[in-house]
């Protein structure tokens, strides 16, 4: 009973705010405060502010899906190639490197600001989308190696040997018979590396200035009201159920096979 509560208590705590922003996105603007847990009336004011032409908002979802859509995939290349060759290749220090590429994850975002602000500058990466793309990938590609090289561990060695025998090269059973056999893994690395690329601000604030290329995130941060120094907050509220909703539903639809890639390595 008691467990159960603590469930409810924690699920609630996580889920209540965003509950309030949906019911914030739906509240005309002069009852933006009302502390009502429904809005009376219900409006769409606020997601038609969002679609207003000056804000550009689609062009930013636009350009969060494009960030966050090559990253993942050129991650998802790199890295399962990486997490292959470290499960399976035995070579001298392998262990250091998969040290150093969870190192690697481990510094903050903001301390690398600085010098990419400054190597993107000099080679006119500056309002360009791969100066989104790359430093996210630095970011994504360390949890993809370190995630998929223990499912490629958990694999038996003798499905390859089976496969080359059979006339496989190395690559073709590493294509027509292991990564078939990790695709739990693959798809659950893929999802987590795109909600983090679409979710990422710090980078894509310092390295976009130009509007037609800044995120969602970024454009909901820029947003504002009637007077200069207003907070828009029901266009804002509005604008985050719009970038929150890809995310639940793409976590609600493969909720399935996330499940199964976070257990299919836990048990040998």
């Amino acid at each position: 009973m008691w467990r159960r509560a603590g469930m409810i208590g924690i699920a609630l705590y996580c889920l209540v705010p965003f509950y309030w922003m949906v019911v914030s996105s739906f509240r005309r603007t002069a009852d933006i405060y009302d502390k009502s847990p429904f809005p009376s009336p219900w409006s769409l004011e606020s997601y038609e502010a969002v679609f207003a032409p000056d804000l550009g908002f689609g062009q930013s979802l636009l350009n969060s899906l494009v960030v966050a859509g090559v990253t993942t995939t050129v991650t998802l290349v790199v890295g399962t190639l990486a997490a292959y060759a470290l499960a399976r290749l035995a070579f001298r220090g392998k262990n250091v490197v998969l040290a150093l590429v969870i190192a690697v994850s481990m510094f903050p975002g903001a301390l690398l600001i600085v010098p990419l602000l400054e190597l993107f500058t000099t080679i006119g990466w500056i309002n360009t989308y791969q100066a989104m793309i790359v430093p996210s990938m630095s970011f994504a590609l360390p949890l993809t190696i370190w995630n998929l090289t223990t499912f490629f561990r958990q694999l038996p060695y003798e499905l390859e040997q089976a496969a080359m025998i059979d006339g496989c090269t190395a690559f073709a059973a590493f294509c027509r018979v292991m990564l078939p056999l990790a695709a739990p893994g693959v798809f659950t690395t893929a999802i987590l590396a795109f909600i983090a690329t679409w979710n990422e601000f710090i980078i894509a604030v310092t390295m976009i200035n130009d509007q037609a290329r800044q995120t969602a995130t970024v454009r909901i941060a820029q947003f504002t009201g009637a007077a200069k120094f207003d907070t828009p907050f029901g266009t804002q509220m509005a604008a985050g159920v719009l970038v929150t909703l890809p995310l639940v539903l793409l976590v609600l639809f493969f909720q399935r096979r996330i499940v199964a890639g976070l257990t299919a390595g836990a048990l040998k």
